[in-house]
């Protein structure tokens, strides 16, 4: 039983509008702010909580504006050549192969099944973390 003169302020939006709002954003017609605007859509941050409930790129908080947006969906699965994909799995087998080395050079244990402690896990971690930024920053200067 609803008290009379009580205005409920949240909203309950269908799915396939969530969607759709996400995929106008995503492809670059509009700002998730001004898919807020312009579909009346009640609060500052709904439109975020979409995009990163229901989007397909990484639009969570922390990262360089450069990585965040990466190609649209659509031009993201046009197949590659022959030679991209070659040059791609050349990159992945060099970063395979540096990770392999720098690993073997302190001597850890990569596998879990291997057992490795907590003072190897936590190298292991960091180690990672080296190769992922200098991997973003090798990106991002292209």
């Amino acid at each position: 039983m609803m008290m009379s003169g009580f205005k409920r302020t949240q909203r309950d939006y269908p799915l396939s509008f969530k969607i759709a709002v996400v995929e106008k954003v995503e492809k670059g017609e509009m700002t998730y702010k001004q898919a807020g605007c312009s579909y009346g859509i009640q609060g500052r941050s709904t439109v975020l909580v979409w995009l990163r409930k229901y989007g397909r790129l990484d639009w969570s908080p922390g990262l360089p504006d450069q990585v965040k947006r990466r190609l649209p969906v659509a031009l993201a699965t046009v197949p590659l050549t022959p030679e991209q994909r070659i040059r791609e799995l050349e990159e992945q087998l060099e970063q395979a192969s540096q990770k392999t080395e720098f690993f073997n050079y302190l001597s850890i244990t990569c596998s879990m099944t291997n057992g490795y402690n907590c003072h190897q896990n936590a190298q292991a971690e960091w180690i990672n973390g080296i190769l992922k930024m200098s991997f973003y920053s090798r990106v991002l200067q292209s």
